[in-house]
C-alpha cells in the first residue's frame, strides 16, 4: 500500500496546485473588485491608485499568486480585506460548522438510505419496494429550500418552536447545538437519503441478478448467508463511493441551507465574501473546500483497499 499512497499522494498535490491556479483565477473574473467597490462614485484615481497598491492589485496577476501561494505553502491565507481578521481564523470556524452538519447529514442519510435501498432490492417489483422508490423519487426531486421550508414552517405551526437563531458550538451546548441543527440537517439528510436508497436498491438488484448468486441458491446456501457474504460485500464499494461523493457534495453546497437557517458555515461565508469581492476569503474557501474533496477522496482509495484485499496486490 506504501507505493500507491504515495504516487495517490503525489496527484493529490498536484491537483491542489492546479486548483490553486484555477481558483485565484476564477475569483477574478467576477465583474468589480474591492476597490470599485470601496470608491463607488466617490475619490479620485490618486486615492484609487493607493487603493490598489495597498491591496497588491497594481501587480501583475502571475506577482499576485505567487505572493498568495507563497503565504499559503507556510500556513498563512491571508487577512480579509473587508473584516480585518486572518481569513484561516475565519474559515476554520466556518469549516467547523459545515463539516459538522455534511458529517451529521452523511451519518443520518446512510442509517435511513442504505437499509430503505436493501430492503426495496429484496421486495423487488412488491408494494414495498413500490412505495420506497416513490419516496426516493420524491426526494431526488424536491429543491433543498423547499425542503427545509416546509420542515420550518411545519415544526413552527405544529409544535410552536423553531430554531434559535445564534449557532452554539457542541463544545459550549450540546442541546443547543442540536436543537440549532436538527431542522437543517433533516432538510439535507431527507434528500441524501433519497439518493442513497435508490442508489442501493440498483446495486444490489444488480448483484442478485448475477451468475454466481443464482448458483449458490441453487445449492441451497442460506439466503441470509448469500446475501452477507455475497451481495453486500461486492455492492460495499459502490456504496463507500457514494458516500464519498454524498460528502464533497454536501461540504460544497450546503449555501442554500445555511443560509435558510442563518448558520456561520462555510458556504455562507463564501457566499459573502463573493458579494463584497473579498478575493483572501474566497481563495481561502474554496482551497479549503478542494483539499476537504482530495482527502475525501484519498481516504475512500484507501477503504477500497481495505474492503477488497485483491486491490492490495493490484
Amino acid at each position: 500500500m506504501g507505493p500507491h499512497l504515495l504516487k495517490r499522494l503525489g496527484a493529490s498535490i498536484l491537483t491542489a496546485l492546479i486548483a490553486s491556479i484555477l481558483v485565484f483565477l476564477l475569483v477574478r473574473l467576477v465583474p468589480g473588485d474591492v476597490v470599485a467597490q470601496m470608491m463607488g462614485q466617490a475619490g479620485g484615481e490618486a486615492a484609487e491608485r493607493s487603493l490598489r497598491e495597498f491591496f497588491g492589485l497594481d501587480q501583475p496577476i502571475y506577482v499576485q499568486y505567487w505572493v498568495w501561494i507563497g503565504n499559503v505553502l507556510h500556513g498563512d491565507l491571508g487577512t480579509s480585506w473587508t473584516r480585518g481578521m486572518p481569513v484561516s481564523d475565519m474559515v476554520g470556524k466556518a469549516f467547523m460548522v459545515t463539516l459538522e452538519i455534511g458529517i451529521a447529514t452523511l451519518a443520518i442519510a446512510t442509517l435511513v438510505g442504505v437499509p430503505l435501498g436493501i430492503v426495496a432490492a429484496i421486495y423487488e417489483g412488491r408494494t414495498l419496494d413500490t412505495l420506497i422508490q416513490g419516496f426516493n423519487l420524491l426526494g431526488l426531486a424536491a429543491p433543498v429550500f423547499w425542503v427545509g421550508l416546509m420542515l420550518l414552517v411545519g415544526v413552527s405551526s405544529l409544535l410552536s418552536w423553531s430554531p434559535p437563531l445564534r449557532f452554539v458550538p457542541p463544545s459550549r451546548s450540546l442541546a443547543d447545538n442540536i436543537s440549532i441543527l436538527i431542522l437543517p440537517v433533516a432538510s439535507l439528510a431527507l434528500l441524501q437519503a433519497a439518493a442513497y436508497s435508490q442508489f442501493v436498491r440498483q446495486n444490489v438488484v444488480s448483484a442478485m441478478h448475477q451468475e454466481y448468486v443464482r448458483t449458490a441458491v441453487a445449492k441451497g446456501v442460506p439466503v441470509r448467508l448469500i446475501f452477507f457474504k455475497h451481495i453486500l460485500r461486492n455492492v460495499l464499494i459502490p456504496i463507500v463511493t457514494f458516500m464519498g461523493l454524498i460528502l464533497i457534495q454536501i461540504l460544497g453546497g450546503v449555501v442554500i441551507i445555511e443560509s435558510l437557517f442563518a448558520l456561520p458555515g462555510l458556504g455562507r461565508l463564501l457566499l459573502s465574501a463573493i458579494e463584497t469581492r473579498d478575493y483572501p476569503v474566497v481563495q481561502g474557501a474554496l482551497l479549503v473546500v478542494v483539499v476537504a474533496a482530495m482527502v475525501v477522496n484519498l481516504v475512500v482509495d484507501l477503504a477500497y483497499r481495505l474492503i477488497d484485499p485483491r486491490l492490495r496486490h493490484g
